[in-house]
């Protein structure tokens, strides 16, 4: 009986072995079964599938690439795969034009853009700008920037690519949407001065109205529009027309102390997303009186912070919407640095306005009056809509 047995044993052992190695080519094509601590041992993320691809490719592609090149593209393939249209990821490169155009280095040509799938769409073009000194007009698009087409790129690479030292030129290749008509033109850059915010006042039934302009939420922007809102006051309007039309956003801070200027106390917005704990920012108090009726002008290029203000003084009942669907960008990005100098920008948020709701992402924020302007005349059909709808709500 136990020579038997000891006869049994490597069968034994040698059918163990085999089912062992059946299971674990089975569990290599699907590592999802494997239990947490095997996986993180047994399996080393892509990294090794990568490798033998990129060496396979440069084995055997008729042409060279560099394994950089094949890096970068499979990171940005990672990021891509989210299928959301505002997590990107920056090369070392990219991510290092990025960072010295936001950080004042860089001058540009006088436009507000955004993101589009043929390259930038214009959204604004400053008066006395090289922009608006080379016929480029809103809603066309910038498709090719010296020659080299940025469709698909990012908008913060593609704007980096634009932007230059003051005094350099740059060819851009505008494509008009009215008569599908392109064109290229030399641009040379400089140092853009655009107020911030600025104010005036108009009269309509002899009631004088305040009419305050936004063009961006960046650092000191409440501040910068607060004086306007006041001055205006102090000469006597008896409302005010709030104009964020192509005003891109900017910081969710400014976006709160903004609101904060008509809304005295209670929320403005709150932020959550699936790893992110619920975090309301509030009104921070001082605001102007109540009965001061209110009118926020907005367009398609009015985005992300633009909407949180629209939003928020709506859903306060604090102002009357007035122009066309705002952008539609009610998702909180984050920057990371990685290890590599590239940078990955991932959204990891929504922004909800105070009735609960988040901005519809592409479709935006419904106007309760429709007012568009054709950017085609030198008119501005929108403001006398937002100006009568304020007129009349003023007692």
């Amino acid at each position: 009986m136990l020579l038997v047995r000891r006869n049994r044993s490597p069968l034994i052992v040698l059918a163990v072995v085999l089912v062992a190695l059946a299971g674990g080519i089975w569990l290599g094509g699907h590592p999802q079964n494997l239990p947490g601590g095997v996986r993180d041992v047994l399996v080393d993320d892509d990294r090794a599938l990568r490798a033998e691809l990129i060496e396979t490719i440069n084995d055997n592609f008729y042409r060279k690439v560099d394994d950089s090149t094949l890096e970068d593209a499979s990171l940005k393939g990672i990021v891509e795969s989210l299928g959301d249209d505002f997590s990107h990821y920056l090369t070392p490169k990219e991510a290092s034009v990025f960072r010295d155009s936001v950080q004042g280095e860089f001058e540009g040509v006088g436009m507000n853009v955004e993101e589009n799938r043929r390259g930038l769409a214009v959204l604004r073009v400053f008066d006395g700008s090289p922009a608006a000194g080379a016929g480029i007009k809103r809603d066309d698009l910038i498709v090719a920037v010296n020659g080299r087409s940025i469709a698909g790129v990012n908008s913060e690479v593609a704007t980096s690519r634009i932007k230059g030292p003051s005094g350099t030129t740059v060819n851009l290749d505008v494509l008009d949407p009215r008569t599908a008509r392109r064109r290229t033109v030399k641009v040379e850059r400089r140092r853009i001065t655009v107020p911030v915010a600025d104010g005036r006042i108009v009269e309509r039934g002899g009631v004088k109205l305040g009419l305050v302009e936004l063009a961006s939420f960046s650092n000191g922007a409440h501040g910068l529009l607060r004086k306007r809102v006041d001055a205006a006051l102090t000469k006597g309007a008896q409302g005010l027309v709030l104009d964020l039309r192509g005003n891109g956003g900017g910081l969710l801070t400014e976006a709160v102390l903004v609101s904060s200027i008509f809304i005295e106390d209670g929320r403005i917005v709150s932020v959550r997303g699936r790893t992110r704990p619920e975090r309301t920012e509030n009104a921070v108090g001082d605001a102007i009186d109540g009965d001061v009726p209110v009118v926020v002008l907005v367009d398609g290029g009015s985005a992300s912070a633009s909407e949180i203000v629209t939003g928020a003084l709506r859903d306060r009942g604090r102002g009357t919407i007035v122009g066309t669907r705002t952008f539609g960008k009610g998702l909180v990005q984050e920057v990371a640095d990685l290890s590599n100098g590239g940078v990955l920008d991932l959204t990891v948020a929504n922004y909800y306005l105070p009735g609960g709701k988040t901005i519809p992402t592409r479709k935006g924020l419904r106007p309760q009056v429709r007012a568009q302007d054709d950017p085609d005349t030198r008119r501005d059909e929108a403001l006398p809509v937002a100006l009568k709808t304020l007129r009349q709500a003023v007692r």
